[in-house]
């Protein structure tokens, strides 16, 4: 493989690749784009992902949207539709399942017919790609909201082309969000080629007048991201994004439980993400914002799973996100009913609709968290600029390379895994070991004050213990694992 570079795919090179695409499973012959992009003209209005983000992000209105995917279209249909009328989801996503995000296809169509058999879902999402451009517009024409595709596929290709064939105005992911949290032997170099091929047939469509929505994954892995972590790599993916044509961006962050914090952090990734679009002359890019709701552990009782969804709920609403990825509170047990799933969404759309007009003061706490925030961020895609030498893309390998970016708890191979985070005294997420992060001295020197300061309170070492008990505290009902006295 050449030297990857953040440049602009040549035309020639993108039809080329677009042969080999298309021709490696028999549904994608049914894709035509420029008939395409005349399907996406006489969609409804309601239809159009960008269209709706954009008048939320003005009036600062939250939208909620679940997740949500079943094997069969029809299915599909009543699912979405019994979230947007029972539910009141703003959004609709389609979830794709496993198979398809590992490019198994035969598998895939395996669990469809298997499904058919058994007259109910036997797969934990859509195969968009074994059921062809035209099902993909069956679901869409049949929807009153936009629908995006959500997956966790390191090679998109194939998937993209389909979905935003089929009428899909959202493609979720990107070649580090959906790689090194996902997959353990995906070179970063493969996977960020990848998905300069997903971005830029975004930007053909872009550039042909249909608006298409794109979101990086910001949760990674979902277990506690210190926040400029999750929003470097959602600033350069934004970046890679915007080099090969995509003109709207939604940029994510995993709610960690601190309200300070999570409001901070939703803030800040706006500023940031603003800050180098620019400065490398996207000023053209929009930017919106999503928070997921709490990523990890549930309790396993429904009434204080509600307190989880409320919590996430309001963090998004305060910090004026966009939009919030909605849970369930059957989150404990595996794959929710879409009973359990449209009462998250009632839950987070009351929250929402009570904070509509509400706002976090301004406090000294707060601002301190943001200049951190950014202060880190900075820090961190300074030194990434540094390794590519200008260059993003070859930046971001040399940095996962070097640690300078690493991801916790990711499986990847091409990860450090050199930092550990715990929670503080007042449960933000802090740094227990920095691995090789490059942040400044006093920066260091306020996480480990922090660290120490809790081991104080509790009468322990700061330590692996701590992780360990934060990771489950919110499912046992605390938001910090302290020890039981």
């Amino acid at each position: 493989m050449e030297s990857l570079k953040n440049k602009f795919l040549p035309k020639e090179k993108f039809e080329e690749e677009s042969k080999e695409v298309l021709s490696s499973w028999p549904t994608g012959a049914e894709v035509d784009r420029e008939e395409a992009v005349e399907f996406h003209k006489n969609l409804p209005d309601d239809s159009c992902m960008v269209d709706k983000l954009t008048e939320a992000d003005e009036a600062k209105k939250t939208l909620t949207q679940p997740r949500a995917g079943v094997a069969l279209p029809d299915e599909l249909i009543d699912l979405l539709g019994h979230l947007r009328t029972e539910g009141e989801a703003d959004l609709l996503p389609v979830t794709i399942d496993s198979y398809t995000r590992q490019n198994q296809y035969e598998k895939a169509a395996q669990g469809i017919e298997e499904s058919r058999e058994e007259g109910r879902s036997l797969l934990n999402g859509f195969p968009a790609v074994n059921h062809g451009v035209e099902i993909c517009r069956k679901v869409v024409e049949a929807l009153d909201a936009p629908v995006q595709a959500r997956h966790g596929t390191p090679d998109a290709r194939l998937l993209a082309e389909i979905t935003l064939a089929g009428g899909f105005t959202d493609f979720e992911g990107g070649g580090i969000s959906y790689n090194i949290p996902y997959a353990k032997d995906v070179s970063l170099e493969k996977s960020l080629r990848d998905w300069q091929y997903v971005d830029r047939l975004v930007g053909f469509y872009q550039s042909q007048g249909v608006e298409i929505n794109r979101e990086p994954f910001g949760p990674l892995t979902g277990t506690l991201v210190p926040p400029a972590v999750s929003h470097s790599i959602a600033v350069l993916e934004g970046l890679l994004a915007a080099e090969q044509g995509v003109k709207h961006l939604t940029l994510g962050y995993g709610q960690n439980g601190n309200l300070v914090q999570d409001v901070a952090a939703v803030e800040t990734l706006r500023v940031l993400a603003r800050q180098f679009l620019d400065d490398e002359g996207y000023e053209d890019v929009s930017v919106t914002t999503v928070l997921h709701e709490w990523m990890g552990g549930f309790p396993q009782d429904e009434a204080k799973a509600f307190g989880v969804i409320s919590w996430g709920a309001s963090a998004a609403a305060l910090a004026n996100a966009t939009k919030v990825i909605v849970k369930t509170p059957h989150e404990a047990e595996g794959i929710p009913s879409r009973e359990a799933n449209a009462a998250g969404l009632k839950t987070s759309n009351q929250i929402v609709s009570m904070l509509l007009d509400q706002s976090l003061e301004d406090s000294a706490g707060l601002e301190k968290e943001k200049d951190l925030i950014i202060r880190e961020v900075e820090d961190i895609l300074g030194r990434v600029k540094e390794l590519g030498e200008g260059d993003w893309a070859a930046g971001t390998v040399r940095a996962f390379e070097s640690g300078v970016l690493d991801v916790p708890f990711a499986p990847s191979r091409y990860n450090q895994s050199g930092i550990l985070p715990a929670r503080d005294n007042e449960g933000a997420v802090r740094y227990l070991e920095f691995g090789n992060l490059p942040l400044s001295a006093d920066i260091q020197d306020f996480h480990e004050e922090k660290m120490k300061k809790r081991g104080e309170k509790e009468g322990r070492q700061p330590g692996f213990q701590m992780v360990t008990d934060d990771i489950y505290a919110i499912g046992k009902g605390r938001l910090t694992g302290r020890p039981r006295g």
